[in-house]
């Protein structure tokens, strides 16, 4: 059959069995979706904390280079390696076009990750696992995260943030 116009009175044509069928799985699955989304957020903890406060650019900027002349143990090509102690508040600064600084972390030790980003959007991708996050001009978003495993783990830019967007890569290496 090909596409054709809609007919007047097409709304009156008689349902098929089959479509029925189909109609009546849809809804029930939709309904279905729609009650058990807050079950997961609520008992699943699927959910990242949402704890997140409004601040200055240039304030989030300044904590963060606070915290990096205070836990800096390194350098990785242009960027500090910052070790903070376990359960320590944590800082990670997007900007075009990079992630600052390399953060380097102790496994099974919760920290607070501070994120936020400095000029324009910018969303924080770990691989490869799979987290995603916003790091939103004048928001402090605020994760509370335990690290479960070792190794380095790459932080790319998933949201486009101008001409060099594709090189704008971070480090967090878990030890």
């Amino acid at each position: 059959m090909s596409v054709q116009s809609l007919q007047p009175g097409w709304w009156k044509t008689p349902v098929h069995k089959e479509e029925r069928i189909w109609i009546t799985v849809a809804l029930i699955w939709c309904i279905l979706m729609t009650l058990i989304m807050p079950l997961w957020h609520v008992v699943g903890e699927h959910n990242p904390s949402a704890e997140y406060y409004r601040i200055a650019p240039e304030d989030f900027d300044k904590l963060t280079d606070e915290f990096i002349d205070k836990y800096k143990v390194g350098v990785e090509g242009d960027f500090a390696v910052v070790e903070p102690p376990a359960g320590a508040d944590i800082f990670l600064r997007g900007s075009q076009w990079q992630w600052d600084p390399v953060l380097k972390l102790k496994v099974n030790e919760t920290y607070r990750l501070h994120l936020s980003s400095i000029d324009v959007l910018h969303g924080m991708s770990i691989y490869p696992i799979n987290l995603n996050f916003e790091a939103v001009p004048g928001y402090d978003y605020v994760l509370t995260i335990t690290p479960t495993s070792t190794g380095t783990f790459n932080i790319i830019c998933n949201e486009f943030c101008g001409i060099s967007h594709h090189n704008m890569m971070g480090k967090i290496i878990v030890q």
